[in-house]
């Protein structure tokens, strides 16, 4: 037999900037999207009510309107920013965890929240209503 072992480097990295909204509000972009602002250590989060678009600006970390942009563990890959408030502020709903792909137009990372993001929550909810009671385990299951 030639078992390998998965790696979670492995999965693809999506060429295409994106943000996903979590549950508690915290945006997190991926590798495109910290490009696309190039790199920032800082950016503005900016609304649009009539056209419900989301927008990211890079920004001087010294700016009144910023919020840092930090690392998720070592391997960086995903940059988070706290948009707790922001979320809160313009009625954004965060209960379940939703990715958008955006576009970089004028200096602005661009996130079309009017059309439906993708469910990025996992299985982690459907698999706590639906785990199985001991008696029902698989005998192979430790």
């Amino acid at each position: 037999m030639a078992f390998e072992t998965f790696m979670r480097q492995r999965v693809p990295i999506s060429a295409e900037p994106s943000v996903t909204i979590q549950k508690r509000g915290t945006l997190s972009l991926n590798v495109a999207a910290y490009s696309a602002l190039g790199e920032p250590e800082a950016v503005e989060l900016l609304y649009d009510r009539e056209r419900d678009l989301m927008a990211l600006r890079q920004v001087e970390p010294g700016t009144e309107s910023a919020y840092v942009v930090r690392p998720l563990g070592k391997g960086n890959s995903t940059w988070l920013i706290s948009g707790k408030a922001f979320t809160s502020y313009y009625g954004i709903k965060t209960g379940v965890a939703h990715r958008w792909s955006g576009r970089f137009e004028d200096g602005l990372l661009i996130f079309d929240l009017s059309v439906p993001g993708v469910d990025v929550s996992g299985n982690r909810n459907r698999q706590q209503a639906s785990e199985p009671q001991a008696s029902e385990r698989s005998p192979f299951v430790s």
